[in-house]
Formats: C-alpha cells, sequence, structure tokens
C-alpha cells in the first residue's frame, strides 16, 4: 500500500459511504483512489506530512506484534501527540482522524482493534467507529485526547500510566470531569498509589467522582492555571526540528504544569469518594 505524503481532512459524511460490512469484516480493501479524491487539503506546512507519523505507527505494530495489541496505546498515545502538533480546535475536526484512520493506516485500526467473533463461523470485525466516530472511541482520536488531557505539562509519564488501563479510554475519557486538569491528575495519583487498580476500580473511582461534580465546584476546590497558548504555539512550530524517540518519552508543550496544591486539595475527597463507591469483588 502506498500511504500518502500529506494529511487532509476527510468529512465524516464521506468516511462513512466507504465502511461497508465488507471492509469491517476485512474481505474488502478500502478505496484508497476514492478516499483520496473524498479528502480536502490542508495548508503547506510541514507540519501535515505524514512520513514519520506512519513510521511510528508501523514500529508500535512491529514493537507489540507479539502481545495484546492494547499494550500499543500507552507508547503510541504521548508519541502521536507529540508527532501531531496541533490545536485543540484542530483535533476537534473528526475528519483529521477519519484521514488517519483510512487514508493513512487502516492495517493500524484493523490490527488494534479488529474484535473477536462470537461463534467460530463468525467473521472478526472492526466496529466503525474505530474509523469514524467520537473521540473517545476512534482510534486515532482517542490517543490524542487521552495524551492532551492526562499530560503534565511537558510531561507525558501521567499518560502512560493512563493509558495503560483500558477503563480510562473506555469510561473516564468521556466524562466532562476529565477536562479539569487537577481532576485528571488526581485520578491518576490514585492510580499511582495503587489506591484504586484494575478496571471495575478506575470505573467506580471515575463514577463517583462524576457524581460529585454535580454539587460540587472542583474548579473553586482546586483551581486551575490558564494554559500558555504562546508557549504552545512555540512548540507546534519547533515539531519540524523535534527528534521523537522510540525509547524515551517526547516532551510535550510546555504550557504550564499542574498545581501540586490544586491536586492535593482534591485527593482526600476522591479517596473518600472511592471508599464509599459499589466496587463487586472489592479486596479489604
Amino acid at each position: 500500500m502506498t500511504f500518502p505524503q500529506r494529511i487532509a481532512l476527510l468529512p465524516d459524511s464521506e468516511a462513512l459511504r466507504f465502511l461497508t460490512s465488507g471492509v469491517l469484516d476485512g474481505k474488502e480493501q478500502l478505496p484508497q483512489a476514492l478516499i483520496s479524491k473524498a479528502c480536502r487539503p490542508l495548508d503547506d506546512s510541514p507540519r501535515w506530512e505524514t512520513r514519520l507519523l506512519r513510521d511510528f505507527i508501523d514500529e508500535a505494530m512491529r514493537r507489540f506484534g507479539d502481545g495484546p495489541p492494547t499494550a500499543a496505546d500507552a507508547w503510541l498515545a504521548p508519541r502521536l501527540h507529540a508527532i501531531l502538533r496541533i490545536t485543540r480546535r484542530e483535533a476537534a475536526d473528526a475528519g483529521l482522524w477519519n484521514f488517519l484512520s483510512m487514508g493513512l493506516a487502516p492495517d493500524y485500526v484493523f490490527w488494534r482493534h479488529i474484535g473477536r467473533a462470537k461463534k467460530s463461523d463468525d467473521p472478526q470485525t472492526v466496529n466503525s467507529h474505530r474509523f469514524c466516530g467520537p473521540f473517545h472511541t476512534q482510534a486515532f482520536a482517542r490517543l490524542w485526547w487521552a495524551a492532551e488531557l492526562f499530560r503534565d505539562g511537558d510531561d507525558y509519564s501521567p499518560v502512560e500510566l493512563a493509558s495503560r488501563n483500558q477503563d480510562v479510554f473506555n469510561t473516564v475519557l468521556r466524562m466532562e470531569i476529565i477536562h479539569h486538569r487537577p481532576t485528571a491528575q488526581a485520578l491518576i495519583q490514585l492510580m499511582e498509589q495503587g489506591t484504586i487498580k484494575g478496571g471495575r476500580e478506575v470505573n467506580a473511582a471515575a463514577a463517583a467522582v462524576n457524581a460529585a461534580a454535580s454539587t460540587l465546584l472542583f474548579e473553586v476546590l482546586a483551581p486551575d492555571d490558564q494554559l500558555d497558548s504562546d508557549a504552545r504555539r512555540a512548540w507546534m512550530d519547533d515539531g519540524e526540528t523535534a527528534v521523537i524517540s522510540y525509547d524515551r518519552l517526547p516532551d510535550g508543550p510546555d504550557d504550564g504544569a499542574i498545581s501540586g496544591q490544586a491536586v492535593n486539595a482534591l485527593l482526600p475527597l476522591f479517596e473518600k469518594l472511592f471508599s464509599e463507591a459499589p466496587v463487586r469483588d472489592r479486596s479489604s
């Protein structure tokens, strides 16, 4: 397969008509020529070049090919974010993610998200939302947004921790509370210190915190500093010369670390909420 050299936008209305049952079952190839014609080009900025991103996608499949594909998420999420230097406004355009999943790397989507057949004679299939769907479900959007919402300024290590638990993607990422950075980091710290462990506990903690957010103003309890837009722009402009390593975490935008005081203000509350939350088979 020949890959496009530059990122473009593939609108939902165009993307959906290519996702036939034959494509999702892996029996038919996506019509790359038609997809290319349906795309809208972006400007001529070097940040839309695809070579480096495609290299890292290939490396993810090579590196994690012998184990569960879910293991690739924690490795690829921060690197995808560091390579694809875009604003949140740009990331909100589904056409970008449709292009990556259908025009640039449909092989990754099949490798990462192929579902198990319910019966031995049923075809393995990929949910269409992995190609064209909500940001918390779409194959590449989910990784980029996880990196954006769980990073601590230029530090991607919280992203690695968050991305190792699939319930963070399946449950936490879709919650509005996660857009409050101290809330996101407080949940990550509960995972890091072992207070919450498996998927059931992550879901229970997130549900309890989300319910509490309807009556408690976390933004008042734990104010978050405004992000430095100039630092974000400088990081975006440096993308052409940045060196992204396979084996060392890249640097994110240095647009403001999260206040430790704000996170610490939430931790006791979140610990209490989790201790009272129902969790099946909770360990003592």
